[in-house]
């Protein structure tokens, strides 16, 4: 298995709502500390997916940062991020084989069926959401919470990135719960001068 980046805070993109294009978002995220960013934008067609991840991987490389894609594992090669990140129901195994085992994988999940499938296909992480009230993760039912975290967690066996409603005052819940990282979408896109108060309440709740 790959290790996740560090920090452990998974930054997804959304350009409809990041406060300057996406590439030099990235950018200044990345002198801010960020090492983790994902592209998705999903609604774009393939030529222009792949030319933004181009960008986005050009602004990471002197930080050594890590740059993933939500979506398809073709697209993802053909963009040269670092790895796939798959929604829920995507064929794991098929994704790691394209891939390759120097290739980040994740996989969206939402409860422990989507976990199991995840650990028996091979991915790196899931992400699990929506632990907290979010508007950025409607319809997939009400909030886990951090028992629901901490439940699901315990019996897992690989890394749980904690996604939907994650800021810095509940970050430190989330890793008490067993989350082995954090991911956020809106807050650092819309505001970006908020990403050192999350790095410095994910490192502060680190046990």
């Amino acid at each position: 298995m790959m290790a996740i980046p560090s920090p452990r805070l998974l930054a997804i993109t959304d350009r409809r709502q990041a406060a300057q294009p996406l590439p030099d978002l990235a950018a200044r995220l990345f002198a801010s500390g960020l090492r983790w960013l994902s592209l998705r934008e999903k609604d774009l067609d393939e030529s222009r997916q792949i030319a933004l991840a181009h960008a986005l991987v050009e602004r990471a490389r002197p930080w050594g940062a890590v740059v993933t894609l939500h979506g398809d594992p073709d697209l993802a090669l053909a963009a040269g991020t670092d790895g796939v990140h798959l929604p829920e129901g995507a064929d794991v195994a098929a994704a790691r084989r394209r891939l390759g085992p120097g290739a980040l994988v994740g996989l969206s999940t939402h409860d422990a069926e989507g976990i199991r499938r995840a650990v028996v296909g091979g991915a790196d992480y899931v992400t699990l959401s929506p632990i907290f009230p979010s508007p950025s993760k409607p319809g997939y039912g009400p909030p886990l919470g951090t028992e629901g975290l901490r439940r699901l967690a315990a019996d897992a066996s690989l890394p749980i990135i904690a996604l939907g409603g994650v800021e810095s005052g509940n970050i430190g819940d989330c890793l008490a719960a067993g989350a082995a990282g954090v991911a956020v979408m809106g807050m650092v896109m819309r505001t970006p001068d908020r990403l050192p108060d999350l790095l410095k309440a994910l490192k502060g709740g680190q046990p």
